[in-house]
């Protein structure tokens, strides 16, 4: 994966102070949370390269990930004395490598970053592919840029730091790529036991999802075609997160994917026939170990509104990727309203709500 940028580490320290010499900086930053300045900032201490590092740290969660905390880090910058030749370390979860990633994209028009992910999610998929982003008007990710960051370093062993919930949200994406990936990668993440983790299995497991992500994002590095496979489950997963925010019982991004994908599998059955043996043993998965997004069909017009704000839309038709077969991505696919609602309605069925 090296040739990428993205690094499954063996020797995490080596191999960051390799990247961060490559870089030569003559500032160096390093951006984290509350949670992961407690938790993982410690794994870096120690460390030649950090001895004169200036450390930033926000606030943890995706409220915080707004136009007042990116002001924040634009100020700890020139406060540093950052230049065009200095470089920052994002280390943290998806917010802190989307946020973190922008900041560093913009300032002075642009200073290299490293990415250091240090939750499930962030490692299959924020902080892989070089989209950064913020929120803005109640949108996830409304304003941001394409820049890959300089490395990545994927580093496993911050999973152990994980809550079954942030592991499972991670997963949720690892889902997702092994459904446009192939059978065989999805009947692997299908089997493996969440309730008895084995780190090693799930340090292969990652490996392989970022690989597909990989692949994909070098045929289309700004989204222009292909690339848009990796949006399955988030047109409706993006409409629950955004209601959910709007009603303040915020959800982890992985969930709302997850139960995303039980939508767009539905559609993906009735629109180009995907088959309803696999959409039901996905399904169940979910249910299992996800719970329910509960609300009722009251919440059809707001969701309904939400997804027609969704990025990947033109000219205001909501917009989804869609599968007839595992790993066969049919693009650019639209819904009616009715039948959006028709899987809503299949989604509180099945899912017991």
């Amino acid at each position: 994966m090296d040739n990428t940028g993205v690094i499954l580490c063996q020797d995490f320290q080596n191999e960051l102070s390799e990247a961060v010499n490559l870089c030569a900086p003559d500032v160096l930053f390093v951006l984290t949370d509350e949670n992961t300045k407690a938790l993982c900032l410690p794994l870096l201490q120690g460390m030649e390269i950090m001895v004169k590092a200036h450390l930033i740290t926000i606030g943890a969660g995706d409220v915080n990930k707004n136009l007042e905390t990116l002001t924040n880090v634009w100020q700890a910058l020139s406060d540093g004395g950052a230049t065009r030749h200095s470089l920052m370390i994002c280390l943290g979860g998806g917010m802190v490598t989307d946020l973190g990633g922008f900041a560093a994209s913009t300032f002075k028009r642009g200073i290299k970053y490293i990415n250091i992910p240090t939750t499930l999610l962030a490692m299959v998929d924020a902080a892989v592919g070089g989209k950064t982003a913020i929120n803005f008007n109640g949108l996830k990710n409304e304003i941001g840029v394409f820049q890959p960051a300089f490395r990545v370093l994927l580093e496993t062993d911050f999973l152990r730091t994980l809550d079954e919930h942030n592991l499972y949200s991670g997963y949720a994406e690892m889902l997702k790529h092994g459904l446009i990936s192939n059978f065989e990668t999805l009947n692997q993440l299908l089997a493996f036991d969440t309730a008895d983790i084995d780190y090693a299995l799930l340090k292969q497991l990652v490996g392989q999802s970022v690989s597909v992500k990989e692949d994909i994002v070098q045929k289309d590095p700004k989204e222009q075609g292909i690339r848009k496979a990796l949006n399955l489950g988030h047109t409706v997963g993006h409409a629950f997160e955004s209601l959910a925010l709007s009603q303040q019982r915020p959800i982890l991004h992985g969930y709302a994917v997850a139960w995303g994908l039980v939508c767009e599998l539905y559609l993906s059955h009735v629109n180009v026939h995907f088959p309803k043996e696999v959409m039901r043993k996905v399904i169940h998965f979910i249910h299992e170990n996800y719970g329910t997004f509960v609300f009722t069909c009251d919440d059809y017009p707001q969701l309904y509104k939400f997804m027609q704000h969704d990025k990947k839309n033109v000219g205001g038709v909501i917009n989804f990727t869609l599968l007839n077969d595992v790993g066969e991505v049919r693009l650019n696919q639209t819904a009616s309203q009715s039948l959006i609602y028709e899987t809503l309605d299949f989604y509180r069925e099945c899912m017991g709500i």
